[in-house]
């Protein structure tokens, strides 16, 4: 653990005393004070030391004040953080065109990124070693959730979905939006499908939000999109049987592959660690592995389920790729980063007959829960929730929300920050025109909180990195994007 956090850490762990009748002071104080490390975090490069000494002496004068804290006997360790490193990607684009113009948009094929969507890990606070203990299956308040929940503030789930309004509205497409999702790593960048045949890039700062550009090309409904891990490239699937890759400053379409069985293709992802892959799903349930600079598939990179695919999604190390179906099934497939190789690993029915519409995973949902977990969207009215139980993809169900979905490819989305609290949150678009929060523990009255805005069912939703900002979008063609609620307070 650097410096920065164990002074954060040790702050936390004193949080509880201060302003004990003022939750939100405690939190906005641990904010700001992470905020001023983060600032200062490179002169930790130039002179620990100094830091070191101010640790030293914060420690003791913070026991001196108020006592040894409880957690102050807690030892403190990392866990195992893993990045895929892209040692190919800087490769793998070499015969895709970039624009000379896109690097006064701020493009830059050696700019850092990071993987916030797959909360791998962060420090947390073990047990002294001569107690042992396993570690939890679920979120559960245990004594290493204690810091988290004093950083927090000890604001409830329900108030830390609270949202202060519509941030923005856009309408510029004729027909229903199929998918959004926001650029990685990036606030304020929103890409959207449509069922124009059109996708488009929006900009949401600087102020007014506006269309950076539109994606021209598709002759039918774009099914699927997916950005490229450094947001060079926009991938994209339409029922016109093509996929196209797609320069997302200028708009220009830099490669067209067309579906080998002349069929519509419903899905499409980038592999999560070689971006020089790519995969669709077809209507007729066949998955190709595509080489994303040469447009030629891979030997051995076919796969075929039993319907029509709907929807898919890779685990974050790339190994395993789940397929969603139209008669209610998810498979999982074994990938071989390698070669671009996939075999047929398990199948699990979700709803027979009903088309699974949507799946997301995320290896860790809070702090505390470190089960990887999928979610998945099925047309009878229901999320549900699923424990990952193997390495090559084994499913165990575990909870089960009530939405309304009979018809509609609707999609959801794990929150992409690891939660501080007990508890932990999903969102996901409904055919009754609302967006539905769930608390993914709790048992009873799951649902924390609801947004009503649209006028027609809400087909996808999606968060950007830190969560600030929330976009939604329905069978008209409306994108609203909704602001979180930031109480102000004076210091």
């Amino acid at each position: 653990m650097n410096l920065s956090h164990q002074i954060l850490a040790l702050d936390a762990r004193y949080n509880a005393y201060r302003a004990p009748n003022n939750p939100q002071f405690r939190t906005l104080y641990l904010r700001r004070r992470n905020q001023l490390l983060r600032e200062n975090a490179k002169k930790e490069k130039e002179d620990p030391t100094f830091r070191r000494q101010y640790l030293y002496i914060r420690k003791q004068l913070l026991s001196k004040r108020y006592g040894p804290s409880e957690s102050s006997q807690l030892s403190r360790s990392r866990s195992a953080s893993t990045y895929s490193r892209l040692s190919s990607f800087d490769t793998s684009f070499d015969s895709l065109p970039i624009d000379p113009g896109d690097l006064s948009h701020g493009y830059s094929p050696n700019r850092p990124t990071h993987r916030r969507y797959h909360s791998s890990g962060s420090f947390k606070f073990l047990p002294p070693p001569e107690k042992t203990e396993s570690p939890p299956r679920g979120v559960v308040p245990t004594r290493k959730a204690e810091a988290s929940r004093k950083m927090a503030g000890n604001t409830t789930l329900g108030e830390n979905y609270a949202f202060g309004g519509m941030y923005h509205i856009f309408d510029q497409h004729a027909e229903a939006v199929t998918a959004i999702k926001f650029a990685h790593d990036d606030k304020y960048r929103l890409a959207c499908s449509s069922a124009d045949a059109t996708l488009s890039v929006c900009l949401l700062m600087p102020s007014p939000p506006s269309v950076l550009c539109t994606l021209r090309g598709h002759l039918e409904v774009v099914t699927d999109f997916d950005w490229s891990v450094t947001n060079s490239f926009i991938l994209s699937s339409s029922l016109d049987t093509t996929c196209r890759i797609w320069n997302p400053l200028s708009g220009r379409c830099l490669r067209v592959v067309t579906d080998s069985h002349a069929c519509g293709i419903t899905a499409c992802r980038f592999q999560p660690c070689n971006n020089n892959m790519f995969i669709t799903g077809n209507q007729k349930g066949i998955i190709n592995v595509f080489n994303t600079s040469t447009g030629k598939s891979f030997k051995g990179g076919t796969g075929k389920v039993s319907s029509g695919i709907c929807c898919m999604e890779f685990e974050s190390s790339g190994m395993v790729l789940w397929i969603g179906d139209e008669k209610g099934s998810i498979y999982s497939f074994c990938f071989d980063i390698s070669s671009g190789r996939i075999h047929k690993s398990k199948r699990i029915v979700v709803s027979e007959g009903n088309p699974v519409t949507s799946i997301g995973y995320r290896s860790w949902i809070s702090r505390e829960a470190r089960d990887p977990m999928l979610l998945v969207n099925v047309c009878s009215d229901r999320l549900c929730l699923y424990s990952v139980t193997d390495e090559v993809g084994g499913l165990k169900p575990k909870a089960k929300f009530p939405i309304s979905q009979k018809t509609k490819g609707i999609r959801s989305s794990f929150c992409p920050l690891m939660s501080f609290r007990q508890g932990a949150c999903v969102v996901t678009g409904s055919e009754d025109m609302a967006v539905y929060f769930f608390d993914v523990e709790r048992k009873d009255k799951p649902c924390v909180n609801k947004l009503m805005g649209h006028s027609s069912p809400v087909l996808d939703v999606c968060w950007n990195y830190d969560e600030s900002l929330l976009a939604s979008c329905d069978t008209e063609g409306t994108v609203i994007v909704w602001k979180r609620e930031q109480q102000q307070h004076n210091m």
